[in-house]
């Protein structure tokens, strides 16, 4: 009998796949979604085409699609709920900026006073009763 030669590939080569191509459009493995790539998907979807189509073609549930859809809407939306600020955001930033100072006045004035009274205990005094 002779040797057969088993012919290996390559590390560089293993398990390098090239994504297929449908119609143009790359079909992407079942590992992990970057969030660049989600957002692909979901504006392909956001532009009408048919959500069972693209599950077929991208081998993604349509469940799944339709929560990254419903995720960016969701993020969106609270991207533009933001309001410019006014004068009462200014008076807030400055009123939040004085508490910190008088916060931490008296924690210093604390720590003063327990030093004092470390080295001058207060002299107790009977009542008058």
């Amino acid at each position: 009998m002779g040797r057969r030669r088993i012919r290996r590939s390559s590390p560089a080569t293993e398990g390098g796949r090239r994504p297929t191509v449908v119609a143009g459009v790359r079909a992407f493995d079942q590992g992990r979604w970057s969030s660049r790539r989600k957002m692909e998907v979901v504006l392909r979807l956001l532009k009408g085409e048919d959500i069972e189509f693209v599950s077929r073609q991208l081998k993604v549930t349509a469940a799944r699609l339709a929560q990254w859809r419903e995720a960016f809407l969701t993020a969106g939306m609270a991207g533009l709920q933001s309001r410019e600020p006014d004068d009462r955001d200014l008076d807030i930033r400055r009123l939040k900026a004085k508490i910190g100072d008088l916060t931490m006045d008296n924690e210093l004035l604390l720590e003063k006073i327990h030093e004092l009274e470390k080295s001058n205990p207060p002299a107790w005094r009977r009542s008058s009763r």
